[in-house]
C-alpha cells in the first residue's frame, strides 16, 4: 500500500514540483494551499507524514503544527518543515514544537526523499510493539530519541536488584526517576487516616510505573514495595523529561498508558464505593489471573492474604471468609495460600 503524504505549500509551482516528484517516488500525495486547508485535510487524508512550508497566510506553518499536536488523531504524525529560512532560531523554535526534520528552499530531490524515508521508517518502528524488559527498553530508546541530546540516555540507566519488601518510594517523596519493572512483582498501595493500607496496583513484569508525579510535577501518592524478589530499571527524571518533550510519538505512548490507568483506577474507586466485598474479591481474582497467568489454566494466585483484603479494600478476616465461600461454590480452589481459579465465569457473575 502506498504511504499518503500531505503537501501544504502556498507557492503554486513549488507545491505542483514537489507533489510530482513524491508521485514518482510511488507516494500517493494530497495538497494544500495553505495552513487552514492543510489542517482540515489532515483529518479528512489521516497522511503517513506531513510536509509544511513555514511562511504561509491564513496559518503559518507553526500554527499548524500548533494545532495538529493538541488532537490525539493528528499528533503522532511526522512533521517536515519546508522553509526557504535558513535561520538556527527558526529552526530550532520548528524542532521545540515538535517538528521531526527541517528542510530549506532550494532542496535536493534525494534530500527530500531521504528525509521523509528515514522518518516514515522511525515512525513504523515506534509503533511497532517492544519487549518491555531490560533490553527492550535499550532498543525503544534507542528508535525514540532520534536526537543528540538523548545520545546517553541508555549509559545512564541503572539496574538494580531489590529485596521482597524493599520499598521504591515512600508517599510524597518528590520523584526524580521512571521505574520499569524488568523481573518480580510490586505493589503501589496508599495509606488512610486509620493507617489501613489500600493496594492501588499490582505491577508485573514490562510495567512502567512512577511517571505520573513527574508529567505533573508533584510528590507520589502513594508507595511502592516489593512483593517478590524483582529487578528494576530506573530512567532518570531528565532522561524521561526529554524523551517525551522532544518526541511526539514518545509522549503519545505515555498519555496513553496514562490515560489508561487512570480509566483502571475510577473503575476501582467505583467498586470500592458500590460494589459488595464478594464482587470486589471476585474481580481482584479476576484482575490478577489476567495480569499474571492469562494464558495458564492452572496458573495459581500466590499471595499473602493481608495484601489481597488491601486490594480488595477490606479487613483479612472478611477476605478469608469470602475465599472460603468462593471455594465452597466451586468457583475457586485453595491449596494453601495459593488460589486456582476454576470458574471463571462464575466469579464474573458473583453480587
Amino acid at each position: 500500500m502506498k504511504k499518503k503524504i500531505l503537501l501544504i505549500e502556498d507557492d503554486e509551482a513549488i507545491r505542483e514540483n514537489t507533489a510530482e516528484i513524491l508521485e514518482l517516488a510511488n507516494y500517493e500525495v494530497a495538497t494544500a494551499e495553505n495552513g487552514k486547508v492543510g489542517v482540515r485535510k489532515s483529518k479528512e487524508v489521516k497522511p503517513d507524514l506531513i510536509i509544511c512550508d513555514i511562511m504561509m497566510p491564513e496559518l503559518d506553518g507553526y500554527g499548524v503544527l500548533y494545532l495538529l499536536g493538541k488532537d490525539p488523531e493528528t499528533s503522532t504524525i511526522p512533521f517536515i518543515f519546508l522553509t526557504a529560512k535558513t535561520e538556527k532560531s527558526d529552526r530550532r523554535k520548528g524542532m521545540m514544537m515538535g517538528a521531526d526534520d527541517y528542510l530549506t528552499k532550494p532542496f535536493e530531490e534525494m534530500d527530500l526523499l531521504n528525509a521523509i524515508e528515514g522518518r516514515l521508517k522511525r515512525n513504523v518502528a515506534l509503533k511497532q510493539s517492544f519487549i518491555r524488559d531490560a533490553k527492550g527498553l535499550e532498543d525503544f530508546v534507542e528508535i525514540a530519541k532520534g536526537l543528540k541530546e538523548l545520545e546517553e540516555i541508555t549509559a545512564s540507566k541503572q539496574v538494580r536488584q531489590h529485596k521482597k519488601k524493599d520499598t521504591l518510594y515512600f508517599e510524597r517523596d518528590f520523584p526524580n526517576a521512571v521505574f520499569l519493572l524488568t523481573k518480580g512483582k510490586v505493589k503501589t498501595y496508599k495509606i488512610n487516616d486509620d493507617a489501613k493500607e489500600y493496594i492501588t496496583g499490582i505491577l508485573k513484569e514490562g510495567d512502567f510505573f512512577g511517571y505520573l508525579p513527574i508529567m505533573e510535577d508533584r510528590a507520589y501518592d502513594e508507595c511502592a514495595v516489593c512483593i517478590e524478589d524483582s529487578e528494576v530499571v530506573k530512567i532518570s527524571k531528565q532522561d524521561f523529561l526529554q524523551l517525551i518533550e522532544k518526541n511526539r510519538e514518545v509522549a503519545s505512548k505515555f498519555i496513553k498508558m496514562i490515560s489508561n490507568d487512570l480509566v483502571e483506577r475510577e473503575k476501582k474507586l467505583l467498586s470500592l464505593a458500590y460494589d459488595s466485598v464478594r464482587k470486589r474479591a471476585a474481580n481482584a481474582l479476576l484482575e490478577l489471573k489476567e495480569r499474571f497467568g492469562a494464558n495458564d489454566k492452572n496458573y495459581r494466585i500466590d499471595m499473602l492474604r493481608s495484601d489481597l483484603a488491601s486490594m480488595v479494600g477490606t479487613a483479612s478476616e472478611s477476605i478469608i471468609r469470602t475465599l472460603t465461600d468462593f471455594k465452597e461454590e466451586g468457583l475457586i480452589e485453595v491449596k494453601g495460600k495459593e488460589i486456582r481459579i476454576i470458574n471463571a465465569d462464575g466469579l464474573k457473575n458473583v453480587w
